[in-house]
């Protein structure tokens, strides 16, 4: 405890980010401290969960010595231990897991488990210290793509989610046919930027009606074969319009479903988290459609966004709160299930 505040530390390694991060409170971030491991994985064209885990043991150390010395606090004012148990890649989510437990048996302190999804959701929580539930969420990452009913801190349930590619592992995939490099998304983006969403007609999928879920894997196919196409015919492909159209394609579809679902659930708010939440046209065309529902938009800035440990604690703090305490057995669940038994993770 410090200063009769509540200190949580909390550790994130779904993917390949290690990070760790100090919360006051909740929602006060005293450190955040991020290890990416992008450069790395560029050379493979995506993640190799092998080598994420190796990097995520070489770094767990060093950054959490970083968190402590950012944060300004000793070991002794450590009240609770968070940590991602899952979704994620098993052997990355075990780094950051183990080290969280180990620490928690070293110093006697309570250890809560948070779902990766619902950290993305408090993202918000730190950047908007008035928001607080009932609302909508809309998921979009690149493991992830859904739309949540958060009624409280700790009860939510899932509307819909992709029923194959995440949005922004659709963005890598047409990234690569583009011939971009890892990760593609944000260069999907820039490159959308100098195109016309309106020059080449993609299907927007919206599966069976009233449904919130989503489908994406087509869309890559669509691109391929427009490319493949114009090849054939000898025109010549404009990469730029291309990345717009196929941009606006699949933002239209997550705008439509997820202002919809706001408008139904009746919360009057739409909270937008994930890795994609970042991009700025998704933000630009949600600002429009909210206006006009009219529902309250809320998103974190970009460096809550990512994959990062805050939004770890944020979570776990809410659990931590209510009473809800993990046993140091608890274990990684790289595809944890929506209806799980919270008071294991």
């Amino acid at each position: 405890m410090k200063d009769g505040k509540h200190i949580t530390m909390a550790f994130e390694t779904s993917c390949d980010e290690t990070s760790v991060a100090i919360l006051q409170d909740g929602r006060q971030v005293l450190s955040n401290i991020i290890a990416s491991q992008i450069p790395i994985h560029q050379a493979f064209g995506g993640v190799v969960p092998e080598i994420a885990s190796r990097h995520h043991l070489e770094n767990i150390n060093l950054v959490t010595d970083q968190a402590m010395r950012e944060a300004c606090i000793a070991w002794d004012e450590i009240d609770m231990l968070a940590a991602t148990c899952g979704p994620g890649l098993v052997g990355a989510l075990l780094i950051g897991l183990s080290t969280a437990k180990t620490i928690a048996y070293t110093l006697g302190k309570p250890l809560v488990g948070v779902d990766h999804r619902m950290g993305h959701v408090a993202a918000n929580y730190i950047q908007h210290e008035g928001l607080c539930p009932p609302f909508t969420g809309l998921i979009v990452s690149g493991g992830h793509t859904a739309i949540v009913q958060v009624e409280d801190y700790n009860k939510w349930k899932q509307l819909g989610q992709t029923r194959d590619d995440a949005v922004g592992e659709a963005y890598d995939k047409v990234a690569r046919v583009l011939g971009f490099g890892y990760p593609g998304g944000p260069q999907v983006e820039k490159a959308a930027l100098g195109g016309d969403p309106k020059a080449i007609h993609f299907k927007r999928v919206y599966l069976e009606r009233d449904q919130y879920d989503f489908s994406f894997s087509g869309i890559k196919t669509g691109v391929l074969n427009y490319i493949n196409s114009e090849k054939q015919a000898g025109r010549e492909v404009s990469v730029a319009d291309v990345a717009a159209s196929f941009q606006e394609a699949v933002l239209e579809v997550l705008v439509e479903k997820s202002v919809r679902a706001a408008v139904n659930m009746g919360t009057g708010k739409l909270v937008l988290s994930g890795g994609v939440s970042a991009n700025k046209r998704l933000r630009t065309m949600l600002k429009d459609a909210c206006h006009k529902a009219p529902l309250t938009l809320y998103y974190p800035t970009s460096d809550l966004c990512t994959d990062n440990a805050a939004m770890i604690g944020c979570t776990a703090y809410y659990k931590y709160m209510e009473g809800k305490r993990s046993e140091l057995d608890l274990d990684a669940y790289p595809s944890l299930p929506t209806e799980y038994d919270y008071t294991k993770c």
